[in-house]
């Protein structure tokens, strides 16, 4: 709607908590901080449905990206960082819950059902985590070449961890130049397609809007206001290939930190857990004053996805390639807000295999 803050999702204020409340006005509550996950391009693939002590989370594929991600891979991925968000939240608040994945299997889109008891426990250990929710941010502009302490790497090692994943680091010079190569022979793979410009530059929108990426989080700071506006219409006539290669080659080069996170498998399951264990590594990121943005193209491109894995420490699926650093503080992209993204569908009778859910420490 015209004139809407699509900003003020990002302003929701604990204290608005309610304490008193019903299970079902304290899961719309917690829903307020799932929906604050980043997802891919920005297009938040996420409904919900809260009745009584149940809230139900599905994939929205109206959201989805056919040609980026034909498997319908990172639409999944994106709705298991807001599902970490919620759990976030429901511990931080002290609520005793149980969250499970796929529990309906003729319901595939029905990626999580979330119950409550009632019931009120310490929020110990959720604090920092839950904090870092409304502090991250994606930021696609340049990073402070300042080194990554190697405490903070093993932090975010066993953020992954906790979640069921693997985040590796790619430390030598030799490797990381291969891992370079393949980013850009990605970039100038898919933006020399013109099916990838024109799904891309559908979600390129105007600030103002509630969704997709707003021109100033393009990361082009040095980019004049003329031309950022006409990237969405250059992209879908202009063979931007060249110019692409060289932003991610830059990007990529000058990242202090350059990891892959990935999974044992390659299914829904691991990919909802991947987001996840995605989301708490750039929570624990932002805890330590860190920035990240992704760098995909190796992953996206299947023929380039199996060079990537042989320089890979970890045996698995890699899900998402990061870079993390320090840079210029960035402002949040929109949201639509809990109530754009609810669902119609009421909830139904939880039978199924369950989400994990350990603590910070175990």
């Amino acid at each position: 709607m015209p004139g809407s803050d699509y900003l003020a999702a990002w302003r929701v204020v604990e204290e608005g908590f309610p304490r008193a409340g019903s299970e079902e006005q304290k899961l719309r509550f917690l829903a307020t901080y799932a929906v604050l996950a980043p997802s891919v391009h920005n297009t938040q693939p996420w409904r919900f449905c809260v009745r009584d002590r149940t809230l139900e989370l599905h994939v929205d594929r109206r959201r989805a990206l056919p040609f980026l991600d034909p498997r319908d891979r990172t639409l999944i991925i994106s709705c298991g960082a807001a599902l970490f968000n919620l759990r976030a939240a429901m511990y931080y608040f002290g609520c005793i819950g149980n969250a499970r994945a796929f529990p309906e299997p003729r319901q595939p889109d029905l990626l999580a059902r979330v119950t409550l008891d009632g019931a009120a426990a310490p929020a110990a250990g959720w604090a920092s985590l839950f904090h870092a929710i409304a502090q991250r941010v994606t930021n696609r502009g340049p990073f402070d070449p300042r080194e990554v302490a190697p405490g903070i790497v093993d932090e975010l090692r066993n953020a992954a961890r906790l979640e069921g994943a693997w985040l590796s680091q790619f430390r030598s010079s030799h490797i990381r130049r291969q891992v370079e190569s393949l980013i850009v022979e990605g970039s100038r793979i898919q933006y020399g397609n013109p099916n990838f410009r024109r799904e891309l530059a559908g979600w390129l929108r105007p600030a103002g809007e509630s969704e997709g990426i707003p021109r100033y989080a393009m990361g082009e700071d040095d980019q004049p206001d003329y031309l950022t506006a006409a990237v969405p219409f250059l992209l879908r006539t202009l063979d931007m290939s060249g110019t692409a290669a060289a932003r991610y080659r830059k990007l990529a080069a000058n990242a202090p930190l350059l990891v892959c996170l990935g999974t044992a498998r390659d299914d829904p399951l691991a990919w909802l857990n991947a987001g996840q264990a995605l989301q708490r590594v750039l929570l624990t990121a932002t805890i330590y004053g860190l920035q990240a943005s992704f760098l995909n193209q190796p992953i996206e491109v299947t023929k380039l996805r199996y060079r990537l894995d042989a320089l890979i420490e970890h045996r698995g699926q890699p899900q998402m390639l990061l870079r993390l650093g320090r840079g210029a503080r960035r402002r949040h992209t929109p949201r639509r807000g809990f109530q754009d993204g609810l669902a119609g569908e009421s909830a139904g009778e939880a039978s199924a295999e369950s989400i994990a859910a350990p603590g910070p420490g175990g």
